[in-house]
């Protein structure tokens, strides 16, 4: 009978380290703790002028110096507007994670929106962005968008305040 306690103990414990996060993503998700200002939106692949207004919140001008606040072991944070007037400052909460590709390797930065008590508010629409480089001190992510026919790439750069 012991010995049948033991089987079962050791395939669940298979079964849930299987079911754990690479040890990369682990990395990043740990050097994402802290808090961040996204420093700078960029429009790529097409040229002109964009006024934009991301995650269905303020314009894209609102957003940068913004203050971003990620905390790991529960995937959870915000986002601070702070310049003021027509940007509506003030704080929205957000449930964040990193998807790795199919080699193992952090690949997609997504959020959603949560509030105080950390439910859904979204729905589970949320945004999904391409890790194009993450650091202890850097983050640039990327996401494409249609404008009037046109694919847009919109790139944000976010520099690391301080850590956790």
């Amino acid at each position: 009978m012991k010995s049948k306690v033991y089987i079962v103990m050791l395939f669940s414990s298979i079964i849930m380290a299987s079911c754990g996060l690479s040890k990369e993503n682990r990395d990043s998700r740990k050097s994402l703790d802290g808090t961040w200002q996204l420093t700078h939106i960029d429009y790529q692949n097409n040229q002109g002028y964009f006024k934009s207004v991301l995650f269905n919140d303020v314009s894209s001008k609102c957003f940068e110096g913004s203050e971003w606040f990620f905390r790991s072991n529960n995937s959870t944070g915000y986002y601070n507007i702070q310049k003021p007037g027509e940007c509506a400052p003030g704080q929205r909460n957000i449930r964040w994670s990193i998807q790795d590709d199919a080699s193992g390797n952090p690949s997609k930065f997504q959020f959603k929106f949560i509030d105080e008590k950390k439910n859904d508010i979204g729905g589970g629409y949320g945004y999904v962005f391409n890790i194009n480089s993450l650091s202890a001190q850097q983050m640039v992510i990327s996401t494409n968008a249609n404008v009037e026919g046109e694919m847009v790439t919109v790139v944000y750069t976010y520099n690391k305040i301080s850590s956790l």
